[in-house]
């Protein structure tokens, strides 16, 4: 009897805790809903909410991406905070936390060549190509008064605005690289980055678990740094180059950053990177199609089989 009692003593009490933590989450809600209710908006558009993606997730690209180039580059004694390895392993998860952030809204292309190769495909409307362009140069523009901003003082201690410290924002060549090879090396890394996205997101390909997608595309991104970034840095994406690259421009670097005198054989750079990685973009997607997509079963064919599948 006395242990009957107590069961519905602790149902009593379990059930009155139940209740007053429902009212105070009850009248939390409400506090929230009233002190944010002149802040709240929807985006109706559905290429709105799209751009607004692609601007989020490059500038979440750049900023991170550049935060460890800048850390590198500006750590003294020099490697004490960075190497050319900590670049490419921040790029790489740069590029996966942008896609995380924006894939669910846009596809978390990030890159204007991409795109430009999903739109070559047919996987999106060629009337989005502008806008998705607009915002990811936004995004990378965007990311450059942030780092320039919390890195100011080790700029000014490294020597001001100079040729090295713009290096931070945007790519240069090696001083012994050619017009063609350099053009070549934005090429085909572009060209491995887009055709490794195809890859990943081919359906009817060994596709990745949609949760890995971003995870397996960065450390795509982190390989190509780690096997083509030596001749000039693998900007293999048109915003997150000529963004930074005109805000070095205004920000007081100067006409230097267009017309590279530092840099070697190659005096105008800054276009290479802008126009090379959209040539791979498209290369990649005609090669992938080519090779891969065009010998997909039909819906419902069992002529061919993986031998992976049997």
């Amino acid at each position: 009897m006395a242990e009957e009692k107590t069961s519905l003593l602790d149902s009593a009490t379990s059930s009155i805790s139940y209740s007053d933590s429902q009212g105070i989450a009850s009248q939390l809600d409400r506090f929230i809903y009233i002190v944010t209710k002149p802040w709240k908006f929807a985006v109706k558009k559905a290429y709105l909410k799209e751009c607004l993606a692609e601007f989020l997730g490059t500038f979440l690209l750049v900023v991170i991406g550049n935060g460890a180039i800048a850390q590198t580059l500006l750590s003294e004694p020099p490697d004490q905070f960075g190497t050319f390895r900590s670049i490419n392993i921040g790029y790489g998860l740069a590029l996966m936390i942008g896609i995380y952030m924006s894939a669910g809204v846009s596809g978390g292309h990030l890159n204007p060549a991409v795109t430009l190769a999903m739109a070559f495909r047919g996987k999106m409307k060629w009337l989005l190509v502008i806008p998705y362009w607009v915002s990811q140069f936004l995004g990378a523009f965007m990311s450059a008064p942030f780092i320039h901003g919390i890195y100011n003082d080790a700029i000014n201690a490294a020597g001001g605005k100079t040729n090295a410290t713009a290096g931070i924002f945007a790519t240069y060549p090696a001083p012994y690289l050619y017009i063609g090879t350099g053009f070549f090396d934005q090429l085909f890394g572009t060209f491995i980055l887009v055709i490794g996205i195809f890859a990943v997101t081919d359906s009817k390909n060994s596709e990745v678990l949609s949760g890995l997608k971003p995870f397996i595309i960065g450390l795509l991104l982190w390989a190509i740094g780690s096997s083509f970034g030596m001749n000039a840095g693998y900007a293999i994406n048109p915003a997150r180059d000529f963004g930074p690259r005109l805000y070095t421009a205004m920000a007081g670097w100067g006409k230097e950053v267009f017309l590279c005198d530092f840099c070697g054989n190659i005096r105008h750079w800054w276009w290479v990177p802008l126009v090379a990685p959209m040539f791979g973009g498209l290369i990649a997607a005609f090669v992938y199609w080519f090779f891969i997509d065009a010998h997909h079963p039909k819906e419902n064919d069992g002529k061919y089989k993986s031998i992976n599948k049997e």
